[in-house]
């Protein structure tokens, strides 16, 4: 996506079933500290990554362990990030890191002034967008490039261009690529749990649910 890219963004004014659409400017960039470029874009009052994150290395410098061992994955309950079926030459650029909820629940994996989005966060979002049963669509990345088809109700007027990038499982299994685009929130459901926000190649929704931290899945940051 180019900076000069118009983006779409949708106020929550609901008239008659319409919604009303403003233009507005992809912002500049931001750059992690691995050197990753990624566009940004304002929905609302927020500022977030209009790419999901592929960061090797917290924003500290330490790095963030790769667990490219299924049966490692399945073990593992530590910080651990990795790429789907560790392919990270195809998968890298488009789909980002698989991160567990304990990689992904710290703001040092975010740049600098960035954070893992919090309920709150997409809370804010989903109901700038109109709300469960229609921000799915606004923020998924449009036609069936990367999602699976019908990739139902994907308009990409937010500008977030969500990405189906599946998920690394607890039995160490990878799945639903194509189907599923799945982001870490950073608020816990219990000290085992974490919640999420994820879209689906079939429906315009947007879904919330909990699951275990080590799962991996993507992320993506909003700014402070």
């Amino acid at each position: 996506m180019h900076k000069n890219v118009i983006n779409c963004l949708i106020p929550v004014i609901m008239l008659a079933g319409l919604i009303s659409c403003e233009k507005k400017d992809k912002t500049e960039s931001v750059t992690d500290i691995d050197g990753n470029e990624y566009q940004t874009v304002s929905i609302g009052t927020q500022l977030w990554m209009a790419e999901n994150l592929r960061v090797k290395n917290y924003n500290d410098g330490t790095p963030i362990p790769l667990i490219a061992e299924d049966s490692e994955w399945a073990s593992l309950t530590s910080p651990g990030f990795c790429w789907y079926e560790n392919d990270e030459s195809s998968d890298k650029d488009p789909y980002g890191a698989l991160d567990n909820c304990d990689a992904g629940n710290t703001c040092k994996v975010c740049p600098q002034g960035w954070h893992v989005p919090t309920n709150e966060d997409w809370d804010l979002l989903i109901e700038y967008l109109g709300g469960d049963t229609l921000a799915g669509g606004e923020l998924k990345e449009t036609d069936t490039l990367h999602w699976l088809s019908p990739n139902e109700g994907a308009t990409g007027r937010a500008g977030f261009q969500a990405l189906p990038g599946g998920g690394h499982y607890f039995n160490g299994n990878y799945g639903w690529m194509g189907y599923y685009g799945t982001y870490w929130s950073a608020t816990e459901n219990s000290s085992s749990t974490a919640n999420t926000s994820y879209m689906r190649y079939n429906s315009k929704r947007i879904y919330r649910e909990s699951y275990g931290k080590n799962t991996g899945y993507s992320v993506r940051c909003v700014k402070d």
